[in-house]
């Protein structure tokens, strides 16, 4: 049943003494308010609801079996007491194609009517769950989307039932108290969040609001699932989208891609002016050359992928997908340095690299094929390798602090977490308050002349006198940052409404937005708004400011408020008749929400340090939440403690391998008992993150007298510790 006419006609047939209104097609609870609140022909009361379409934990050999819950809007549905009412696991919103191939219908139309497309081999597997708030005899009428979302239809409770008892085949229906649920002690945190009256046109919206399932903002917190919200936020601002053809992999939409290429154009400069020049290498690499280093391969061996085949025929040797590049781009420094006078080579190439096992895929910052730059340079002396290390270092710093607002800590890592084949592994170190866990953001490796002994990348000594000077190998280095720098930057900002975009790389800096226009607006003030709307486009993209207009039809300003919002773009600016008046426009920052009134006249001045003053704002807000969560710690009962309130630690350490072993296990055991930790997900147990250059100058490490925390010998430095990503 997809046709709006015979639906109503049906339930007409069922209790429905009203026809459908027509309006604006809608996606949240906020824009269906305010559509209706302008639509003739509407109720002088009504309740607007929700319906939600879950999908089970299942076994991939049993028929999908997914849940439609139809609610009052403001009604707390959570998922978990949902799929223990029903005795199932698991419950997580469905996806496109159930909603296409099960229920015949899309994101924006899902209501129960969609019940009525069900087919016959499936219906018998849908559970329906009605909120008995719906159905009490004082509900009044329920407005719901007739299969479309720029129709509604008011009924009653009774009329909702007769529906759901018509449909054939449906066996499974339950009422639910939602109200109890959001009552309940466990629910407790959720209720302040997420309960809230009826919705009128223009109040604020909540989490929980949408059509249906097609939710285009966030409906969990931050604070309350953090995992989910991350997905969420991604998805629903075009950043990323799923690929579902390989699991692990992930479509980076255009607005991700601008923020890597301004990443790309700020290290490629910094690169540059040290000498660095780009090249690419093949992706594939031989057995025999991966294996040449063992420790080497040893640290990438389980993430390997092989090419076992060319069509039907299989390789005579199987070839592998670069982890990284270091086997294969070492060969053939061996043929291009012939003297000290070709030193340094510095060479840097952008590419993707491969890294396939792993159990717990997280998009941009654990992924089966991600983007990164892989620098690979030789030098003369360790002298000049290990300034180049920290040079590198600096730039990283420097993406992360002054492009993405994202404070990171500068350090070495430890034996145990350096480079597989390595000498020394540098790093920056960031931290996401939310989940209370470090995150390495970028490394710059000396590897020393392990690989150039491997590769006999060598060259005559210039130092040495007579005929016969002896050879030397080179001093290398490698340094790499990817795409997970996109996922930190995400997780930092974002909030409940959406992305929080750093001004410098949004790829919208500001959005304009016509206000005021109403159905009684003339067409001569609506084009006067629109031309208004265009020309401050015009100046500011000649002013440097990467500004658009949304002039799109159907949509209410509300509607491309939240739009806006969700895909973080740092400034809005709203051009309404009054605005024309004043000779102003009304300013609207993401980051806070703060509004000003700017002069038209002097408008790309202000905006730009507007915007200077947003990012330099974000890098300081987040630089005081890391620094009031990183605790100094000097005896071994306060540290689990410390991480449990998602801190970091900062230690005095002996800098033992087997003690670092030691921490990992005891934070662990005292956190989750004997349950098995899987080594790819995010830690459970706290590891050591990095040995931070900057040094704390209270409490500083006195030798022979400062022990370590955990194991009693005497400290060398301060280390840092967390649970990590």
């Amino acid at each position: 049943m997809s046709d709006v006419s015979a639906l109503v006609s049906k339930l007409s047939s069922l209790g429905l003494n009203q026809q459908a209104v027509e309006h604006a097609a809608v996606d949240t609870i906020n824009q269906w308010a305010e559509a209706l609140a302008s639509t003739s022909g509407v109720p002088a009361k009504y309740q607007l609801t929700k319906t939600l379409i879950f999908k089970p934990k299942q076994p991939k050999s049993e028929p999908i079996a997914p849940v439609l819950v139809v609610a009052r809007s403001d009604s707390t549905t959570n998922a978990k007491a949902i799929g223990t009412q029903l005795k199932l696991k698991d419950l997580r919103f469905a996806n496109d194609d159930v909603l296409s191939a099960i229920f015949k219908t899309q994101k924006g139309s899902v209501s129960p009517f969609a019940l009525g497309n069900v087919p016959e081999e499936n219906i018998g597997h849908v559970r329906v769950v009605v909120d008995k708030a719906l159905l009490q005899a004082d509900a009044g009428l329920i407005a719901l989307h007739p299969l479309q979302s720029a129709h509604t239809v008011f009924i009653t409770g009774d009329t909702l039932q007769a529906f759901i008892k018509s449909v054939s085949g449906l066996s499974s229906v339950t009422e639910m108290d939602f109200s109890a649920e959001a009552a309940a002690p466990a629910a407790a945190p959720a209720e302040k969040k997420l309960a809230a009256p009826a919705k009128a046109a223009g109040e604020k919206k909540t989490t929980e609001e949408a059509v249906g399932s097609a939710k285009l903002g966030v409906e969990v917190t931050k604070s309350e699932d953090f995992s989910k919200w991350y997905q969420q936020v991604l998805t629903r601002s075009d950043m990323l989208s799923y690929y579902e053809e390989v699991s692990g992999c992930y479509i980076i939409r255009p607005s991700a891609f601008f923020v890597w290429e301004q990443i790309q154009q700020f290290f490629d400069a910094g690169i540059r002016a040290l000498g660095v020049k780009n090249c690419y290498f093949p992706m594939f690499v031989s057995r025999k050359s991966l294996e040449r280093e063992k420790d080497h391969v040893e640290g990438f061996a389980p993430e390997v992928a092989w090419v076992t085949k060319a069509g039907s025929s299989d390789l005579p040797e199987p070839v592998a997908i670069r982890p990284t590049s270091e086997t294969v781009i070492y060969p053939y420094f061996a043929k291009w340095i012939r003297s000290h006078r070709d030193l340094p080579l510095k060479t840097n190439q952008w590419c993707s690299v491969v890294r396939w096992e792993f159990k717990n895929p997280q998009p941009f910052l654990r992924t089966r094929e991600f983007l990164w730059q892989e620098g690979h340079c030789a030098h003369l002396t360790k002298e000049g390798a290990m300034t180049e290390v920290r040079d590198i270092l600096t730039l990283y710093r420097r993406v992360y602090e002054e492009l993405l607002a994202v404070p990171v800590i500068e350090g070495i890592k430890s034996e145990n977490e350096k480079f597989a084949g390595g000498d020394a592994t540098t790093t920056v170190e960031g931290f996401i308050p939310e989940a209370g866990r470090g995150i390495q953001g970028g490394t710059s490796h000396y590897l020393g002349q392990n690989f150039s002994k491997m590769f006999n990348i060598a060259v005559e000594d210039p130092k040495a006198v007579g005929d016969d000077k002896p050879k030397i190998h080179v001093h290398q280095t490698s340094w790499g940052l990817s795409t997970r720098t996109i996922g930190v930057m995400v997780m930092v900002h974002g909030d409940d409404k959406g992305l929080v975009m750093p001004p410098r790389v949004a790829e919208t800096q500001v959005i304009i937005i016509p206000c005021g226009l109403t159905a009684d607006t003339g067409a001569d003030l609506r084009a006067k708004i629109t031309d208004a709307c265009l020309g401050v486009e015009a100046r500011l993209k000649h002013a440097g400011v990467r500004a658009d207009t949304d002039l799109r039809d159907g949509y209410t300003a509300g509607f491309k408020f939240n739009h806006w919002e969700m895909r973080g773009v740092p400034v809005r600016l709203e051009i309404g008749p009054k605005d024309l008046q004043k000779g102003s426009v009304l300013s609207v920052r993401r980051d806070n929400g703060e509004k000003a009134s700017l002069a038209m006249e002097s408008l790309e001045s202000s905006l730009k340090l507007l915007l200077v003053n947003i990012q330099d704002q974000m890098l300081a807000r987040a630089r005081a939440t890391m620094d009031s969560r990183t605790k100094t710690v000097l005896k071994w009962d306060d540290f689990v403690p410390a991480l449990s309130s998602k801190c970091l630690v900062l230690i005095p350490w002996c800098e033992r391998s087997v003690c670092e072993d030691q921490i990992k296990e005891r934070s662990t055991r005292d956190v989750s008992g004997d349950e098995p930790e899987d080594e790819k997900a995010p830690s459970m147990g706290a590891k050591s993150l990095c040995l931070p250059f900057k040094q704390p100058t209270e409490n500083p490490i006195v030798p022979g007298v400062t022990k370590c925390v955990q194991c009693g010998q005497d400290a060398k430095r301060y280390a840092l510790f967390g649970r990590s990503y």
